[in-house]
């Protein structure tokens, strides 16, 4: 196999990520699939699977620890002004969708978003980024990526 093969590969592997918005699961799918099916063949496309791999499962745990700081806007938002009282004693209360949860749930919700936000141009930017050094044959190491796999 050339070495332009193995940049091919590794590009690939990088730009697989953006399969998500075709199909479901498949920044996950089309590196491990290309990663696994290929890493015996070259260090290099060892690597770079391995990073782009690394990079959407510490994407995935990012989404997961964004949301989980989501939700407290998200009662906020449906329980409005309520105490711990009117919780457990149901005094009138009544949950209302559509009723905003007041500037502080806005505020929060906003945070979230412009977070949620920049997360995502990062992303494209980085896997770009990383698609276009495999394509020159060069190492890339995705910033803010946790090493699940070594």
């Amino acid at each position: 196999m050339s070495i332009k093969n193995h940049k091919n590969i590794a590009t690939f592997m990088h730009l697989g990520a953006f399969s998500k918005y075709f199909i479901p699961f498949g920044n996950y799918i089309v590196p491990i699939l290309l990663w696994t099916t290929n890493k015996d063949k070259s260090e290099f496309i060892d690597d770079h699977g391995k990073e782009a791999i690394n990079f959407q499962l510490s994407i995935l745990l990012y989404t997961i620890i964004l949301g989980i700081f989501s939700f407290p806007f998200f009662i906020f938002n449906v329980f409005g002004d309520a105490t711990i009282s009117d919780l457990f004693h149901f005094n009138d209360i009544s949950i209302n969708f559509s009723d905003a949860g007041g500037f502080r749930t806005l505020i929060g919700a906003s945070f979230v978003g412009v977070i949620a936000l920049i997360g995502f141009f990062l992303e494209i930017i980085f896997t770009i980024s990383a698609a276009m050094k495999a394509n020159k044959g060069e190492k890339y190491r995705y910033p803010l990526s946790i090493r699940f796999i070594k």
